[in-house]
């Protein structure tokens, strides 16, 4: 069974548009790399060569990657966030418990996911307890420093 992929519609506009670069362009220069590469001799000695195919391995895992996210790719709508409610695509504020500093989260599917940029996956155990409250929730995140408690201050959508 395919793997679901929950993304924005401007995620999934992005991982198109980076798999027809990736088709049309960067595979003609890998191409002409390894082209390149072949004709300085010995292929057994020829680093460029190593480097080039090394390259084209990356390539084509890179998109083999993104042609699977976007088979399994299921668009997160508008429609779909409930005022007041945590859910894919939504802003979060939350307050740790003792602490009167916000932090802002959006939580996103896995492939969108990042922490630093403030962006966190359903996925994760923190994305998971946020997931259906509301504003005024207590949540519980099991972290592994111990049990973490957080208030839900607002749901922007």
């Amino acid at each position: 069974m395919q793997k679901q992929f929950k993304l924005t519609q401007e995620t999934y506009d992005s991982l198109k548009k980076e798999l027809e670069y990736l088709k049309t362009v960067r595979e003609k220069e890998v191409a002409d790399q390894i082209k390149e590469a072949r004709s300085f001799g010995d292929l057994s000695e020829n680093s460029e060569y190593d480097e080039a195919k090394n390259e084209q391995g990356k390539l084509f895992s890179r998109m083999a990657e993104i042609e699977n996210v976007l088979a399994g790719a299921v668009i997160i709508k508008e429609d779909e966030k409930a005022s007041g409610v945590v859910s894919h695509g939504v802003r979060v504020i939350v307050q740790f418990e003792d602490d009167d500093e916000t932090e802002e989260y959006v939580v996103v599917g896995s492939q969108e996911a990042d922490p630093d940029g403030g962006k966190i996956s359903d996925e994760s155990p923190f994305g998971k307890a946020l997931m259906g409250r509301r504003i005024g929730d207590e949540v519980i995140v099991d972290a592994p420093a111990g049990k973490l408690k957080y208030t839900i201050v607002d749901v922007i959508v």
